[in-house]
């Protein structure tokens, strides 16, 4: 890369606009949700809540695009200003960054930057970190002395030219995406190595986050320095300020969007609310595709699931059409019978706990629930009787399901109950194997399109991580023959993504033989706008762009 003398300053960057023209520029988005998404930190979060807000405050090298278009996107460039073509075979990405570009606390972004940030990591032990970001050279080296991490040969600065080079053990045909999940968020060097809570690092976004209550509300104002660099990655934003607010049910929050209280909520609309905003609000109402999937984990290290027939049991039994209505009915939800869903890279239709089928003789979808096999399973394995708790959010939607899991549990023969805790607490409690959670109740929105994002972050031998808050795979569930064939895909990918996808749908295929969770229905989103939005704010990943609303 040439030497350029911009890249020390922001004179480059000065005439593109901080805020987009035209009369809808400008007022204060409102938003509410029962509860907070947790620490602010965002190479620690992991709920959607803080991904959505945070996509406006933070940026990485990479981003996906904050506009409409096709669930199975691809990466663009964000902090650097194009995508590099790979080196070695594939193992080493040289980036350049865009000069100028400012964090919101006015100090200009570095190539040290993205080092410390990537050393960072490991340090604050990202949920993210071995599954995505171990192959950098020295990764696996700061997996195990996290204090100690340097990455040493994996990440060099250049300050003169403004390059950050990676190199990486093998070719990653998804690197580019992994850079852009969240957990990639580049923040100032001398950000503390641990966890900063309810302190938000300054990000290079239109917005950062100037007050915080997990228990109350947020507050985000714009960025002095921000200055629009590429409108796909980070479009300049239209409201001057968001206030977030937290405690309000969705049944409280319809009424007050409907009331022009708030202008919209985080929760998917309530089942009972939609034939009314249905009718009465129809140019308000949004309908968003994009990839998710509920899901009950089962620990595979404790009784009862620790019997691969108690696993399968569960999945015969589960009745997926109850789930369906649960959620809102076939218009805008579809039983999962498997851990990708449907549009995702690698997914095969197919189901192999519906009634006639089997692990070798799947059948083409869920049909229906195979109580009377799920019974025998049970009563084989010796587990008839025994205790199980699902451990759910307190959510209305989330509280739905864990009944009728718990219904469930009791028909199959065992003694079931739900304990439901606030989201942002429960997601770390089912994570942590002291707390010895047999059934986990959960939802996982894809980092980014792909079947990694399902197979192998949540159910890798590498993503499992006992006594700790951050270990995704939730169910505690290894298998090397599996992780094996995983990296296969995986690797096959970078040179022919569609033999790739044939390996991942068979990868998905072998994990719900061995049933470590269980499916349980995708969802569209449904959600209220009030009479004062506008503005085309949708976007795959994201779901909803907090900096594109337009208000009147």
């Amino acid at each position: 890369m040439p030497v350029t003398a911009a890249f020390a300053s922001d004179d480059s960057v000065a005439s593109r606009p901080a805020v987009p023209p035209g009369p809808h520029t400008g007022g204060i988005l409102r938003l509410t949700a029962q509860n907070s998404g947790g620490t602010l930190d965002p190479q620690v979060s992991y709920l959607h809540l803080n991904y959505q807000i945070e996509a406006v405050v933070y940026d990485g090298l990479t981003t996906f695009a904050k506009a409409p278009g096709s669930l199975n996107r691809q990466a663009i460039p964000d902090l650097v200003d194009s995508l590099p073509v790979p080196e070695d075979g594939g193992l080493t990405y040289r980036f350049h960054l865009r000069p100028g570009i400012r964090f919101s606390n006015g100090k200009l972004l570095t190539p040290d930057d993205v080092v410390s940030s990537m050393r960072r990591l490991f340090k604050v032990n990202s949920p993210t970190a071995g599954p995505y970001y171990s192959h950098i050279v020295g990764g696996t080296a700061c997996l195990h002395a996290p204090e100690h991490c340097v990455l040493s040969g994996g990440v060099e600065a250049d300050d003169v030219t403004g390059t950050v080079t990676f190199h990486l053990t093998h070719p990653d045909s998804e690197f580019f995406d992994r850079l852009a999940f969240l957990h990639g968020a580049i923040v100032p060097a001398e950000t503390p190595a641990r966890d900063t809570g309810n302190t938000a690092p300054p990000g290079t976004g239109p917005y950062y986050i100037a007050s915080y209550d997990p228990n109350s509300g947020m507050e985000l104002k714009r960025n002095p320095y921000f200055r629009e660099w590429n409108h796909d990655a980070q479009p300049a934003a239209y409201p001057d300020a968001i206030h977030y607010a937290f405690g309000l049910d969705p049944e409280a929050a319809i009424t007050a969007i409907e009331n022009g209280q708030y202008d919209w909520m985080y929760e998917n609309a309530s089942l009972d609310r939609l034939a009314e905003i249905g009718s009465k609000f129809t140019d308000r109402i949004h309908i968003i595709d994009f990839l998710n999937l509920y899901y009950a984990a089962l620990n595979v290290n404790i009784p009862p699931f620790n019997d691969l027939r108690a696993r399968r049991a569960f999945n015969y039994a589960l009745n997926r059409k109850a789930m369906v209505i649960h959620s809102g009915g076939s218009s805008v939800a579809v039983p999962s019978c498997q851990m990708l869903p449907v549009g995702a890279p690698g997914f095969e239709p197919g189901c192999i706990y519906t009634k006639g089928a089997s692990p070798e003789n799947p059948a083409p979808e869920w049909k229906e629930p195979d109580m009377a096999l799920a019974r025998q399973l049970v009563e084989e394995s010796g587990t008839r009787g025994q205790h199980v708790t699902v451990i759910s959010p307190s959510e209305p939607g989330y509280v739905a399901r864990a009944n009728e899991l718990r219904s469930t549990l009791a028909s199959m023969g065992y003694v079931a109950s739900v304990r439901s805790i606030t989201q942002s607490v429960q997601f770390n409690y089912i994570q942590n194997s002291d707390n010895r959670v047999q059934v986990g109740l959960t939802g996982w929105n894809a980092d980014y399109p792909s079947a990694s994002t399902y197979l192998q972050a949540l159910f890798s031998c590498g993503t499992f991580t006992p006594h700790s808050d951050n270990s995704i795979n939730i169910s505690g569930f290894c298998d090397h023959d599996l992780d094996a064939l995983m990296d296969q895909a995986g690797l096959v990918s970078v040179t022919d993504q569609k033999a790739g996808n044939a390996l991942w749908a068979e990868a998905s295929r072998l994990l719900m033989a061995q049933a470590p969770a269980v499916p349980i229905d995708q969802v569209r989103w449904v959600t209220l706008t009030s009479s004062r939005v506008q503005g085309a704010f949708v976007a795959p990943i994201y779901q909803v762009v907090f900096s594109q609303f337009q208000l009147r």
